[in-house]
């Protein structure tokens, strides 16, 4: 009964520590199906974190998991509607954003996309065919 009880509070101890590293707060869960989606989704993210972390050492960068919480939440997008063009707009790659992208083989998009061109007149060629 003591090793059952120990084991106990090694989980509540990862719990806890999971908790903490991702800043969740206090769920409180009716049904079952959803304790265990609570439940997975927390050890998920645990995992990802981890997972990102052994990745970066590999490429040789230690970083501390605030900073990457900061730079990556840094990094955003917008859509600007400029003389009939849309364009979407990334924010430059701040601090270690970048080198954490890199580590997990993921490329950054382009700081200006153009999502849509403005339509030509009706029965207007085109320029360069």
């Amino acid at each position: 009964m003591a090793l059952r009880y120990r084991e106990r509070w090694v989980v509540e101890d990862i719990f806890r520590t999971a908790k903490s590293i991702i800043n969740t707060r206090p769920i409180f869960h009716r049904r079952d199906d959803a304790i265990r989606g609570h439940v997975f989704c927390s050890l998920l993210a645990l995992l990802l974190r981890k997972e990102l972390l052994d990745r970066l050492v590999a490429a040789g960068r230690g970083f501390e998991w605030a900073d990457i919480v900061r730079d990556l939440d840094q990094l955003v997008q917008t859509d600007v509607e400029h003389a009939g063009r849309s364009l979407r707009l990334r924010a430059a790659a701040a601090g270690c954003a970048g080198a954490v992208f890199q580590a997990v083989g993921v490329a950054l998009p382009p700081k200006i996309q153009i999502i849509a061109q403005p339509s030509p007149p009706s029965g207007a060629q085109p320029a360069n065919p």
